[in-house]
């Protein structure tokens, strides 16, 4: 409503294929993407998961390794926009890497119940990083357990299950107070013998819960004798490790998150959690953490519907709320080999897979040189790619003759006719347009194009009655079959020819060729006139080189010129003007024309008569 606003909002698709950082994922994913749909076929068997769990882990040390870099630059930019620009894109990459980890463990690894447990602790660990910075400023102190922050450290460090290090932790405590030594001894203890399923143990599920009752069972008793009454942090970790659900949430704070608080209660009160219940423990962690104060975030619904194992909710709620397609193309691909997407296809006539494999693509084809990225997906959607490569490919702008080649390249590697003629035109076009003939020609025989390769031939023929000489000889000198493109174009061929026999003084051969130009009616009428002057110097040659009947025929030729009469479909043939100069030269012609025809007479009748 206000007039003259001052602002132009420009808007463009697809922002994220400009950032620096991002345009290193989409580099790196794609050699994974390619490798994996080259190594399907060898996929079998047990060493399947396996290679596709290797698939996965290495998407996700490229996620890492952007994320790094972003961070990296968020902590040293100094432009406020461009700080809050890449906090965004930390916080998205984060999230990517956060869900597919999870996706990872659940879909791909399909752990069970026991290493399912420990999987989950490794994906905490790994995505609440704040302990590492709080551990090297605690033990970066003159006495740790005198910090202020000693017993957040050791708080969290069990809460994410990094028993041994609480342990070390403690005993630095113990070391300092002797009133607390022995409580720290018995608690270290407790956190020693907490039964833990290791990669390499063959005990059974049943056998480590007996264990596990009877640890538990030992804790509680400590804290119902009031071992730990005098400390109220060590009573505080004791009570955590029973799995106290008040306990864990009085450390909502260092806990930070819902899925946190998830895995800590799993870990001290359900460690043999079964895949097909974590959904039930997770909904009721994230009602306990936000306890009704706040709403589900974008990333609490997307990380709900894993535990839930709705891979298709996953992809909606990732294609909803992230920026780009790059997350649920990779994902979904992965997926889809691991065959967990078979069953699910889209009423518009493509697979899930294929649609965001094309949607991604076509962001890709928005940028001045990953579209090339692009190709390879298209390539391997094949139900649409073909055609939506078709259509993406002849909307790149081709800016420079190296980008035209390297599109030129894709085309003809993929036998697409229409779009090797229609590059091929446009790159004649601007050729004629700059007046680089030579190359002109060149496409537009490349391209196949009769009417082009004739227009082109025309202005290499005006040039040569306006300059005395061929342009880019080599070109025509080596056209080959390629002359027959076009009757202008064989006929700019073989006038070269001509001109080439002529310097070589092999004047019959280029008598000959000059003649059947001409009745052949392959030369352009507007062109007869100079094909007939360039017959004089061959008329005036002391031998003769015409024979009389090829003599009638120059002069029948002559004749014809000024007539006007319509030749091969040629209606705007010009009858020859009548000035000085013309009439000159046709007199010119007509004299030596008889003067050759009485020497070749007279030449022929004195061998009849030998």
């Amino acid at each position: 409503m206000m007039p003259g606003c001052p602002f132009i909002h420009i808007i463009r698709k697809n922002e994220d294929v400009y950032s620096q950082i991002l345009r290193k994922l989409f580099n790196e994913s794609h050699g994974i993407f390619v490798g994996l749909q080259r190594i399907e076929e060898a996929l079998t068997g047990k060493s399947r998961k396996t290679q596709l769990v290797r698939v996965s882990k290495n998407y996700r040390s490229v996620i890492r390794a952007c994320l790094e870099e972003m961070h990296q630059l968020a902590i040293a930019g100094k432009d406020p926009a461009s700080d809050r620009q890449f906090s965004i894109q930390v916080s998205s990459l984060s999230a990517m890497e956060l869900i597919w980890n999870l996706c990872e463990i659940l879909f791909i690894e399909v752990a069970p119940a026991g290493p399912l447990l420990l999987h989950l602790l490794d994906w905490v660990q790994l995505h609440v990083c704040e302990v590492d910075s709080l551990s090297a400023d605690v033990l970066g102190s003159e006495n740790p357990s005198k910090h202020e922050r000693f017993w957040n450290l050791v708080t969290v460090l069990v809460l994410q299950g990094r028993l041994d290090e609480a342990r070390q932790m403690l005993s630095k405590e113990a070391s300092t107070s002797p009133t607390s030594a022995g409580m720290c001894r018995i608690l270290g203890d407790l956190m020693r013998t907490m039964p833990v399923l290791s990669p390499g143990n063959t005990q059974t599920l049943t056998e480590l819960e007996l264990k596990w009752q009877h640890w538990h069972e030992g804790c509680e008793r400590h804290l119902q004798d009031g071992t730990f009454a005098s400390s109220p942090h060590l009573e505080s970790l004791c009570k955590i490790m029973l799995g106290d659900e008040a306990a864990l949430l009085e450390q909502k704070e260092l806990l930070s998150n819902w899925y946190h608080f998830l895995v800590t209660r799993l870990l001290y009160s359900h460690p043999t959690v079964k895949p097909m219940d974590l959904h039930f423990y997770a909904q009721s962690s994230l009602d306990l953490f936000l306890g009704g104060e706040s709403s589900p975030e974008p990333l609490d619904n997307i990380l709900m519907a894993a535990f839930e194992f709705d891979i298709h909710q996953v992809i909606k709620e990732c294609s909803i709320s992230l920026s780009n397609w790059w997350f649920v193309a990779h994902l979904t691909d992965l997926l889809d080999h691991c065959r967990l997407l078979q069953s699910h296809n889209l009423y518009f006539g493509s697979n899930m897979r294929e649609f965001l494999l094309l949607e991604y693509a076509s962001g890709l084809f928005a940028h001045h040189s990953l579209w090339q990225l692009g190709v390879d997906y298209f390539d391997y959607c094949p139900e649409l790619g073909r055609v939506s490569l078709e259509l993406h490919i002849e909307r790149i702008p081709l800016s420079t003759e190296q980008k035209a080649l390297k599109v030129l390249r894709v085309c003809e590697q993929r036998q697409m006719t229409e779009q090797v003629r229609s590059i091929c035109k446009i790159l004649a076009m601007k050729a004629v347009r700059n007046n680089r003939l030579g190359s002109a020609l060149s496409w537009s025989i490349r391209a196949k194009d009769a009417a082009f390769a004739t227009l082109v031939s025309d202005r290499f023929l005006r040039d040569y009655c306006e300059r005395g000489c061929f342009s880019d000889l080599d070109l025509i000198d080596n056209l080959g079959p390629a002359m027959m493109l076009s009757d202008r174009l064989t006929f700019l061929g073989k006038y070269r020819e001509f001109h080439r026999l002529y310097g070589e003084k092999r004047f019959v051969d280029a008598a000959s060729l000059l003649l059947s130009l001409m009745t052949s009616q392959i030369a352009p009428r507007s062109f007869w006139m100079t094909l007939l002057t360039d017959a004089l110097p061959l008329l005036e040659q002391k031998q003769v080189i015409f024979s009389a009947e090829q003599t009638y025929e120059l002069m029948r030729c002559l004749e014809d010129l000024p007539s006007g009469r319509p030749v091969r479909g040629e209606p705007d043939a010009q009858p020859l003007q009548d000035d000085d100069v013309e009439a000159t030269k046709v007199e010119m012609l007509r004299l030596a024309l008889a003067r050759n025809l009485a020497r070749s007479i007279i030449k022929e009748g004195s061998l009849e008569g030998s």
